[in-house]
């Protein structure tokens, strides 16, 4: 009886210490700081993955993104201009497996498909 509880206390005395431990971190300024920093760069530099559909003639990716938007409505789709040649982007991705995923359906239509990082 007195052994079960010796064990509780000694559990409680550690959970409390742990508790304890782990809020004087959450409540750093410094770290706050630097995680509102860095979410601020992400939502103005992007970050994650869009797939990359046709790169070349502007009339061609025009033919393409207008395509694209008809077997895929409501996917996000954009020409790029980087000179000498456009580009069609779409879908815009948080993580690899994400757009893994939609690039195993979208190369059912397009076969040069390729996922390229923001």
């Amino acid at each position: 009886m007195y052994r079960k509880i010796l064990v509780f206390l000694i559990i409680m005395s550690i959970g409390c210490f742990i508790g304890n431990s782990q809020s004087k971190y959450a409540t750093d300024k410094s770290i706050n700081s630097l995680l509102a920093k860095k979410r601020k760069y992400n939502d103005k530099n992007g970050t994650g993955f869009r797939i990359q559909l046709y790169n070349g003639s502007e009339k061609r990716a025009k033919n393409i993104k207008y395509s694209f938007n008809s077997k895929f409505p409501g996917v996000y789709s954009k020409l790029k201009y980087e000179s000498p040649d456009w580009k069609v982007h779409v879908g815009r991705y948080q993580n690899k497996l994400e757009a893994d995923r939609a690039l195993n359906k979208i190369k059912e239509k397009f076969s040069g498909a390729i996922i390229i990082p923001l």
